[in-house]
């Protein structure tokens, strides 16, 4: 253990390096210096009990490697073996740091007979209720070692309710000891080498509209409820006052400006295809829209998928503002898919509608689009929508934060066209400007009752 050297903990990563309660939260905001803090405290515990067992689980494999595993290998060099078969870490005093994830319910069968003495769970919000308690089960065992549970935790995620509920609301059962439970805040601030080493991440969480700016910097647990993209502005504008809002009178479109195509795939549901022009400082320009449904008829409109690319193909060669150019698409990557047949892909190809598959990473892709949302000093966003663009006009403002996954939005609505805008940003990412002093709120929204049929589309 002499040859072990730590760097000093910041103070909140002190105040949970020394505690002993029997439940222990850490965290509660993004960058908090979690994972380090839980890497120190199970070879802490390693080295001062001897043959005592630690397990760290996080959601998935590669996250513990990266998070974890690969660190502490330098951490530990000649201190402890690490031993790839099982994923252990083995002490010459018989101690043992495991290491394990659960990404369905269903791994947990694996753990049934497991015992472990200390029980570390890394970002228990993106675990269920039900995996915590299958996890919590596996501390046990008839000897000294002191019996603790570790979690670290950002609100958000399919666990923030029962996360809330332990340590922020401390509401507890019968069978629940408030004063087994205890929780330390820690925010970006208080990592002070993070703040050292990206001073660029707190400007990135500062970009953030003002809900997640409130539970990713500063810790906020009450805050994912409402409108999940509270940003936007739909008081209509001309281009030379397009200030502090989203939405602009159609103008036409340069010769010089790119233009991509993003699809988001419907089959009983709509689909959405979008045609955005970038302008030469890359804000965006959602400037034609295509909407529908190809499964089911939806007042007497069905769009078989042939139809749907021929009419995107003849839109292409057709509309002033599309032909003679060169159009990139992104897409869903449902649409690649053969399980049920033909793929959707290998109709859009046979009409010349070509398209790169979507990254689909959701919060980073959230993420982005309200980056290019986001208003700067002067009160210019990064993205605009048509005001013919009905569809997405509608839709985007009645989008509301999931309560399965506070993080993520209702997918059980109509975001269709929210996905394809998802796919758009993640093809061009940008970087997150800081917040413009004043965002005035906008007036009523603006009334479409009158085009609320799928099947429309407007350019």
């Amino acid at each position: 253990m002499n040859t072990l050297r730590f760097p000093c903990p910041n103070e909140k990563q002190r105040l949970f390096l020394l505690d002993t309660h029997r439940y222990v939260a850490f965290g509660g905001a993004r960058g908090g210096g979690k994972s380090w803090a839980v890497r120190v405290k199970a070879i802490l515990l390693a080295f001062r009990y001897p043959g005592i067992k630690i397990m760290i689980v996080r959601k998935t494999y590669p996250e513990l490697r990266a998070n974890h595993i690969a660190p502490m290998k330098q951490m530990l060099e000649n201190e402890a073996v690490y031993k790839e078969l099982t994923k252990e870490f083995s002490f010459p005093n018989g101690s043992l740091i495991m290491f394990r994830y659960a990404q369905t319910t269903a791994d947990l069968d694996k753990y049934q007979g497991t015992e472990t003495d200390v029980l570390f769970i890394d970002e228990a919000t993106q675990f269920t209720e039900e995996q915590f308690d299958r996890f919590k089960a596996c501390v046990r065992g008839v000897n000294d070692f002191p019996k603790r549970i570790y979690l670290t935790c950002n609100p958000g995620g399919v666990g923030h309710s029962f996360v809330k509920r332990l340590f922020i609301d401390r509401a507890y059962t019968s069978n629940e000891d408030g004063g087994q439970y205890a929780f330390i805040k820690s925010l970006v601030t208080d990592n002070h080498a993070l703040m050292a080493s990206d001073p660029d991440y707190v400007r990135q969480l500062e970009a953030l509209p003002p809900k997640l700016r409130k539970a990713w910097l500063e810790g906020d647990w009450n805050i994912f409820e409402g409108q999940f993209f509270e940003e936007f502005r739909d008081e209509p504008a001309h281009y030379a006052d397009r200030r502090f809002t989203h939405v602009i009178s159609p103008f036409e479109v340069p010769d010089g400006w790119n233009v991509v195509r993003s699809f988001d795939f419907g089959f009983a549901k709509p689909f959405s295809c979008d045609w955005w022009a970038i302008d030469h400082d890359g804000t965006a320009y959602l400037v034609l829209q295509l909407y529908g449904c190809t499964g089911v008829p939806n007042e007497g409109l069905k769009w078989h998928p042939d139809r749907l690319f021929s009419e995107i193909a003849r839109i292409e060669r057709e509309h002033r503002w599309l032909k003679n150019r060169r159009i990139g698409g992104v897409a869903d990557p449902s649409i690649w898919d053969q399980s049920r047949g033909e793929a959707i892909v290998d109709f859009a190809d046979r009409h010349g509608v070509y398209f790169e598959k979507g990254d689909n990473k959701r919060l980073p892709g959230w993420m982005q689009c309200h980056y290019r949302l986001a208003f700067n000093e002067a009160g210019y966003p990064g993205v605009y929508f048509f005001s013919t663009c009905r569809h997405a006009i509608r839709t985007l403002p009645l989008l509301q934060f999931s309560d399965a996954n506070p993080e993520d939005l209702d997918t059980s609505q109509e975001d269709h066209f929210a996905d394809s805008f998802r796919y758009f940003c993640m093809s061009r990412p940008v970087t997150p400007v800081l917040p413009a002093a004043q965002n005035p709120p906008g007036d009523d929204p603006l009334d479409l009752a009158a085009d609320r049929r799928y099947g429309a589309f407007s350019y």
